[in-house]
């Protein structure tokens, strides 16, 4: 793809240095639409990126944008704190009746803000409230957003060095395969839980995601999730999944923990839930947590009701029979196959191939690769990003609404750009 230099002063002279995306793809987009973006100068981007799991549904799906325009056409309320408003409602009833009732879950729904660190903030003060204790548990590389109580249960020392300040109250453990499966699920925290003598505070809460998006495409195996989900029971600690980036279909199920068959005490959830990319984030949790007083936890922007618009759409439109979770897995598996061709082709570069759904990662033992994969994809017309603690994996995302012919076109890029970068 030939490209005339972009016009990015304004971003370089005034912008802050904080930029990251960016800097990886150094163009102007102008315009986007399904699984494509376009850049000011016309130039087309196949996105595997999909707004780091916010646009599902692709880029201006043209039934959301319909329900959204006829919405705002009417004068419908756009901001409402945490008023009653016929938007919220009509979401309220669609997702009770298409996500909740036919999963068996009776969970309330909290607004607390329109972002994914919002969800987390509110699951983690619940939790504390509830237990009247102050320690959480994570994991090895897990990152769980930004603001400063997140911060504290996120892995990545680059992100936490930012904080500024200690970031208290959070306690590690290995996350599954961590200790490449020589020691016993759970025998170190079980351990420490038990003995009065080894100072760890006994937790309110464990906080874990099933497959570890920043961290590196790290997927729990359904049985380790399942044997975390009793040990939270038996040592009397509420267990939260958060699924900010994993849920919304992204692994195929809506919620990424049905397949191991748990329920979590509190559930947080962002990035897709509004459908159209708009700021929206939900914290859910069983009802006799619901503990909170009026106004104990608010925001100025958790009334987003053209989110609610979308969100509602979206339910109905994907997920009111059971077609999105087998076209996600069915396109998983093409995802699958492909990577594990690339892995065959290049056995002493590529270090592992892994994911679910249409979430995968591939790791390359020279740390620096993914980078440049992504660099090359990007100059040949595909957006990819990296993850891991190293920046290590080049990971896939692309929109569950992705077809196969553009799902093809896209790995064709990506063993294109890893040959090209040998």
């Amino acid at each position: 793809m030939t490209m005339t230099q972009p016009d990015l002063s304004i971003f370089q002279t005034l912008e802050s240095e904080v930029r990251s995306y960016c800097r990886g793809w150094p163009t102007v987009f102008d315009r986007a639409r399904g699984s494509y973006m376009y850049d000011e100068d016309g130039h087309a981007f196949l996105d595997f990126f999909a707004g780091a799991g916010s646009l599902n549904y692709g880029h201006n799906n043209p039934v959301l944008k319909r329900a959204l325009l006829d919405y705002l056409e009417r004068d419908g309320v756009t901001h409402g704190l945490d008023m009653s408003t016929t938007a919220k409602r009509a979401f309220l009833e669609t997702f009770q009746e298409v996500v909740l009732r036919p999963r068996g879950l009776d969970h309330k729904v909290m607004f607390p803000g329109p972002t994914g660190t919002n969800a987390v903030e509110a699951a983690l003060k619940l939790a504390r409230k509830v237990k009247g204790r102050e320690s959480i548990v994570s994991f090895t590389n897990a990152f769980h957003g930004m603001s400063l109580g997140s911060l504290a249960v996120t892995g990545n020392a680059f992100k936490r060095a930012g904080a500024g300040v200690p970031l208290v109250h959070g306690t590690p453990m290995p996350f599954d395969r961590y200790l490449d499966g020589k020691v016993e699920d759970f025998l170190w925290f079980e351990r420490l839980l038990e003995d009065s003598g080894s100072g760890l505070n006994r937790p309110a809460a464990v906080i874990v995601e099933t497959v570890q998006g920043e961290g590196g495409i790290n997927v729990a195996r359904a049985e380790w999730l399942r044997a975390l989900a009793d040990l939270c029971k038996r040592q009397d600690m509420l267990l939260i999944v958060d699924d900010i980036q994993m849920g919304c279909g992204r692994t195929g199920a809506f919620f990424s923990f049905e397949e191991a068959g748990i329920v979590p005490d509190i559930i947080t959830v962002s990035k897709s839930i509004s459908g159209y990319g708009m700021p929206m984030a939900l914290t859910l949790f069983r009802p006799e947590l619901d503990v909170w007083e009026p106004g104990e936890h608010n925001g100025t922007f958790r009334g987003n009701n053209p989110a609610f618009v979308t969100a509602a759409a979206t339910l109905n439109t994907y997920w009111a029979d059971g077609q999105m979770e087998k076209q996600t897995l069915a396109r998983g598996e093409q995802v699958e196959a492909a990577l594990r061709a690339i892995a065959a082709e290049h056995p002493e570069e590529v270090a592992d191939v892994r994911g679910r759904g249409l979430v995968w990662g591939m790791e390359f033992h020279d740390k620096a690769r993914a980078g440049s994969v992504a660099s090359r994809a990007f100059e040949l017309g595909l957006l990819i990003e990296t993850s891991g603690p190293e920046s290590e994996v080049v990971k896939l995302l692309p929109a569950l609404t992705i077809s196969p012919e553009e799902l093809d076109e896209g790995l064709r890029i990506l063993a294109r750009a890893v040959r090209e970068t040998a």
